[in-house]
């Protein structure tokens, strides 16, 4: 099962007078590792790098920003997929100390800087989120609310129309027994929505 963190963790390494300082953080999405990168230049403006590697399904990436291609980002992902995580952002930013690495050092500088950080994280299994949308006459959203606080639901979003629209989450392993209760409590009276949500 893939894991995420639950705290950022650090790490901070000199190599022949440059310095790697590592941090590996729980992302959503490839917007808020961006968010991050951009946020760690605004930090060091003087870092030589900012190198980076995303594990988050259909949009993990590798940055190498300017070191030679396949000796920071690639390696650093390979760090995270070692480790069974998903949805983390390793970054890594490089101050220059004069003393060329070469693609071998490089490689294991930035592996070392992500692998260091990790000594000290904590892991916690990652749940897989189902959303999930149904309509209830409005005499029945009171019942629906307490239904969805007792299965652990997450309720996103209520819209009052001609009937109450409610969109919700919660952990995949408990969704089927979540629209078994609302169907048999519903007696009828509640539809279930195509959800296209994320």
């Amino acid at each position: 099962m893939p894991h995420a963190l639950a705290a950022p963790v650090h790490s901070d390494l000199t190599i022949k007078k440059s310095r790697f300082i590592g941090c590996v953080r729980s992302v959503a999405d490839r917007a808020e590792a961006q968010a991050v990168v951009a946020a760690l230049w605004a930090e060091h403006p003087g870092a030589t790098h900012v190198c980076w590697a995303l594990m988050a399904g259909g949009q993990s990436a590798a940055v190498d920003d300017g070191e030679p291609a396949g000796t920071a980002g690639r390696p650093m992902l390979e760090v995270l997929r070692h480790q069974d995580l998903e949805g983390v952002l390793a970054t890594v930013v490089r101050y220059y100390g004069g003393t060329p690495l070469g693609a071998g050092g490089l490689v294991r500088a930035y592996t070392e800087a992500v692998a260091s950080a990790l000594k000290t994280a904590v892991r916690i299994p990652r749940q897989v989120r189902q959303a999930l949308a149904c309509q209830v006459p409005y005499p029945l959203e009171g019942w629906l609310r307490r239904e969805l606080a007792r299965h652990g639901a997450q309720l996103d979003a209520v819209d009052h129309g001609s009937l109450v629209t409610a969109r919700f989450s919660l952990p995949q392993d408990g969704a089927a027994a979540l629209r078994q209760a609302l169907d048999d409590g519903g007696q009828g009276r509640l539809g279930w929505l195509e959800n296209h949500d994320e």
